[in-house]
């Protein structure tokens, strides 16, 4: 078809239509424009989302989900927990594992002394004798809620490390409800997989000794009327271990029983967790056990101190004031090693 033409004059000007090539020319470049902008719109949408998802996934907080380790232990990873504790926030510590444990123990064991090398440490809360208070073990209600805060951090004390504390735990006594009320707090530390430190005494007369002496103080108060149990300097140590104690040598194999018994009864008690025995006397001679606690509450091992000095030292036949009554009594009996040990 020929194109149309149209002649207005001497001094108009011929109108041509563009032609097909130029319109498709023209489309071509406002549909480009179209999809660069679209591509670009979509480019910063996607940006803003993916943001948003990340910062959301970043503000969540993981309770008891640790990393896992190919190379770590089924031991150390079933132990770690990450408490969130109701009356203050971990902050940056939130995502720290927490190791939980208890010292299991008798009075005048060490018990007091080993605690004080395990604070020591900078990531360990060991909170002290926290159910000497009869009300928080007078059934097993009070002691699962005791032992709740302490586990959920929510347990202050002087050796509190709170946020950043890498294990967390207790001085628990046989006589504080452990015997009576064994078999829920069985289930309980199975439960919470809380490791177990067994800390005794071989020499059972030296412990009976410091039982006796503590006992006495406790009314006596030698130290310008004030009782203490343990102390910081070799002055006052002089000054508590002045009393002698007097043992009654006719109760005395029966009474060595019976402490017996009721360490083997709790080891007995308390065989399925994860635990470790420890004795008082090997603690004190040989100093590398303290590593070997260390490394079984996966602890970074580190030098442990505590300013606790010992009170009744040298031998033990100088801390009693019926030596030779106690001799006679233990003399060829499974209890002689006693008087000979001087630790």
């Amino acid at each position: 078809m020929a194109e149309a033409m149209v002649f207005l004059g001497k001094d108009t000007s011929i109108i041509k239509p563009p032609k097909k090539s130029s319109r498709l020319l023209y489309r071509t470049i406002v549909l480009l424009f179209a999809v660069m902008c679209g591509l670009y719109i979509c480019s910063i949408c996607i940006r803003q989302i993916s943001y948003q998802s990340k910062t959301r996934f970043q503000n969540i907080q993981i309770i008891e989900g640790p990393c896992c380790n190919g190379n770590m232990e089924e031991s150390n990873i079933s132990s770690m927990h990450y408490p969130r504790p109701q009356t203050f926030s971990r902050l940056e510590c939130s995502h720290n594992p927490v190791r939980f444990f208890t010292i299991i123990s008798m009075q005048r064991s060490g018990s007091g002394w080993f605690e004080t090398l395990l604070n020591s440490h900078v990531n360990v809360s060991s909170n002290g004798e926290i159910f000497f208070v009869r009300d928080r073990r007078k059934n097993i209600s009070s002691i699962i809620q005791t032992l709740d805060r302490v586990y959920n951090l929510d347990w202050f004390s002087s050796a509190s490390k709170n946020e950043c504390s890498a294990a967390v735990g207790f001085k628990w006594m046989l006589n504080q409800g452990l015997m009576e009320h064994h078999k829920e707090i069985l289930e309980y530390l199975n439960r919470r997989r809380v490791s177990v430190v067994f800390l005794f005494r071989r020499n059972l007369l030296r412990r009976m000794v410091s039982v006796l002496a503590n006992s006495y103080d406790r009314y006596a108060k030698l130290l310008n009327g004030i009782h203490k149990s343990h102390v910081h300097s070799p002055e006052e140590a002089d000054t508590l271990s002045s009393y002698k104690p007097t043992i009654n040598s006719t109760s005395l194999i029966d009474d060595l029983k019976e402490v017996e018994a009721t360490v083997a009864k709790a080891l007995a008690f308390y065989n399925t967790t994860r635990h470790i025995v420890l004795y008082y006397e090997d603690l004190i001679k040989d100093r590398t056990k303290l590593k070997d606690v260390q490394e079984f509450l996966y602890l970074p091992v580190m030098e442990l101190t505590s300013r606790q000095v010992k009170i009744h030292r040298g031998p033990v036949s100088d801390l009693i004031s019926n030596w030779d009554k106690v001799t006679l009594a233990l003399s060829g009996t499974v209890y002689e090693s006693f008087l000979h040990d001087d630790d």
